[in-house]
């Protein structure tokens, strides 16, 4: 197993923050250095045990779908090695887990895109029957294919808290009509393309979700992460079965022992701290990612 890193520390660049997974650096005033660390947040809450290699993997698959997508919306890299802009000693760290990328003013919302119904949009529409104001069909099941993909956007959280699903006329009066209308279209599109050639690889992209900035002459442009199992929930074709959450390829393994964990009897309230991660399940999502990544590029 690869050598952990839970947190960065150069030296060299001045920090920018850290998020719940990723850490930004600046290198001067127009680019970022973006590491990809080992930590994985869920429900929002940070583990306490790296994922070792997550980070390597993240920025790997990261990559592969900056590609595909090319030609849709301009995004965030701008080509140059990571290594360049770090001193000899900290290039171990950031060593296959950084992106150096513009730096852009990014968008106050998220772009979920979902083309089933799982997670957060399942609890919602059995008691809607409609996901972030969309309405939808009524008998649906977990886990079913969705009409059409749908976008719905989500408020970005503070470090801690929760992100929270809001409509789209509530996006639209956040970052006004005309963006929140080029976000949505731009986002199912980007969805489409990238679900349609997991399938051929065996894996069902149920949703994801989009983050999207600005550039100094205000072009809309694709950031940060994307459609990697952190932000995606991905489900192997031959397991699938509406009705139920199917495996996933995802940190949904994570999850459902955190669902399940009891402390003093209790469930875990799902705010920090979080409980110990076993070494098997630390050990299966790496395997999940790595499995990912290997049918995704085979």
């Amino acid at each position: 197993m690869p050598q952990a890193l839970y947190e960065s520390s150069l030296k060299s660049l001045p920090l920018l923050g850290r998020g719940k997974v990723r850490e930004n650096y600046a290198v001067g005033e127009h680019r970022i250095l973006m590491i990809a660390s080992d930590r994985l947040s869920a429900f929002d809450v940070i583990m306490g045990e790296p994922i070792p290699g997550k980070g390597a993997l993240l920025t790997k698959m990261a990559l592969f779908w900056f590609d595909k997508l090319d030609g849709i919306v301009p995004n965030h890299l701008t080509g140059e090695d990571p290594l360049s802009v770090v001193t000899g000693e900290e290039r171990e760290q950031i060593r296959d887990r950084a992106m150096l990328v513009k730096r852009l003013k990014p968008l106050p919302i998220e772009a979920v895109v979902r083309g089933y119904l799982a997670g957060s949009g399942w609890a919602e529409y059995q008691k809607t029957q409609s996901v972030c104001g969309v309405a939808l069909p009524a008998g649906l099941r977990n886990a079913d294919k969705l009409p059409a993909p749908i976008f719905t956007p989500a408020t970005k959280a503070e470090m801690g808290d929760h992100d929270e699903n809001i409509s789209f006329e509530q996006a639209a009066g956040i970052i006004g009509i005309e963006l929140a209308t080029r976000v949505r279209d731009i986002s199912i599109q980007l969805y489409r393309r990238a679900a349609d050639f997991a399938l051929t690889k065996g894996i069902i992209i149920a949703d994801t979700k989009f983050e999207f900035g600005l550039d100094a002459d205000g072009t809309l442009t694709l950031m940060d992460e994307v459609l990697t199992p952190d932000s995606s929930r991905y489900w192997p074709v031959e397991s699938y079965a509406p009705g139920s959450n199917p495996p996933s390829y995802d940190k949904q393994f994570v999850r459902d022992w955190l669902e399940a964990v009891r402390i003093d009897g209790q469930p875990w309230g799902k705010k920090a701290p979080a409980p110990a991660l076993p070494a098997e399940v630390i050990a299966n999502t790496v395997q999940k990612y790595e499995e990912a990544l290997q049918r995704l590029t085979a």
